[in-house]
């Protein structure tokens, strides 16, 4: 079962607090695209797409999208002041000379050393990984937006990603509808939960050990 849009969206405020001022950030599609409607206290954080757009806004309001302008993911956007266009190589020429400051993509899989699966559906024909698979390699800080489960309740954060990987070792930070896990050279840190679960159902939910942060930030 899909997540709501008000958890979507929760997910998405959480992972808002990662960005600093003066960043550049490529949002992935899915969740990690409904981040943008977070900044308000923001001072200029530029969104980057692949198509070619640095300067992304909110999402436009239902009647009032422009069929010319979309995200990589082909979806309707706004654009904020100050906003540019370019093609697809200049926008790979940013993402590989390491201009992107973080990189907030969905995932299939995280294991518990960062490795990252998040282009192969299971059972679906995909063209290919798209450019999460550079992003993922070259953007300064990688953080995952995703469910904790799957439609059939099993993990999605395992020691071992057994579908096949974007990238090794690149993420950083895991955002799910159950917790905030930090990932370290020691392992995986609960740092967070979601409201109403508790450390107890993420670390059952969870196929990788888990430390305990001595205080939990609680997030409703």
């Amino acid at each position: 079962m899909g997540l709501g849009i008000e958890i979507r969206s929760r997910i998405a405020r959480r992972a808002a607090q990662e960005i600093s001022d003066g960043m550049i950030v490529n949002l992935g599609i899915g969740i990690p695209s409904l981040v943008a409607n977070f900044l308000e206290n923001k001072k200029n954080v530029m969104i980057q797409a692949e198509n070619g757009i640095l300067g992304i806004g909110k999402s436009p309001a239902k009647g009032l999208e422009d069929k010319n302008l979309c995200n990589a993911g082909g979806y309707p956007v706004t654009v904020c002041e100050g906003s540019s266009y370019f093609d697809s190589s200049i926008a790979f020429g940013m993402i590989r000379k390491g201009y992107i400051d973080m990189t907030i993509l969905g995932a299939l899989q995280v294991s518990e050393e960062g490795d990252l699966a998040n282009w192969i559906v299971p059972g679906k024909i995909v063209p290919g990984m798209g450019g999460a698979m550079e992003l993922a390699q070259k953007a300064k800080k990688v953080v995952v937006l995703m469910n904790h489960v799957t439609k059939k309740g099993e993990p999605k954060i395992m020691e071992t990603c057994t579908l096949p990987l974007t990238s090794k070792a690149c993420v950083q930070l895991i955002i799910t509808d159950r917790a905030v896990i930090e990932v370290t050279n020691e392992g995986l840190v609960l740092t967070g939960i979601m409201s109403p679960f508790t450390v107890e159902e993420v670390i059952h939910s969870t196929a990788a050990p888990l430390k305990i942060r001595k205080e939990i930030e609680v997030i409703f």
